[in-house]
């Protein structure tokens, strides 16, 4: 696929979000979740991704039941975005539906348990520095 045609679908994802995808994006959506910055149908590589953070190099899908008979494809994507170096979390839509504060914890989890440190809060301020002004 070529990157027009990516960028273009991304975009079409985006105005046609599920569901699941709603409810989660509001949560990751501005910095709101551990003031990380998510993006939501973004490429990556030669597929777009639900919801990445891209300091974080985390992808976040959400699958519908499309996806239990896609299983082969989704296991192939998510081996070249691994090798990509970003870890990936798969949530179906009943589980962020119906179990939102589990997802959440999940997520939470990835990004503590992450190689890559987090931003201090304020964006650009050294947290625990003092300095003789």
């Amino acid at each position: 696929m070529n990157n027009e045609k990516i960028l273009s679908n991304a975009k079409t994802l985006r105005t046609h979000q599920t569901d699941a995808e709603q409810r989660l994006w509001y949560h990751l959506r501005a910095h709101r979740f551990m003031d990380m910055k998510f993006k939501r149908q973004k490429p990556v590589g030669n597929y777009i991704v639900d919801f990445v953070c891209l300091e974080q190099k985390l992808i976040v899908e959400i699958d519908g039941g499309q996806h239990a008979e896609q299983m082969t494809y989704d296991q192939c994507r998510d081996a070249w975005l691994r090798n990509q170096g970003y870890r990936v979390l798969r949530f179906w839509n009943n589980e962020v539906l119906q179990q939102l504060e589990g997802v959440l914890e999940k997520i939470r989890l990835a990004i503590a348990l992450s190689p890559y440190p987090s931003p201090t809060r304020g964006r650009g301020e050294q947290s625990g520095e003092v300095t003789d002004e």
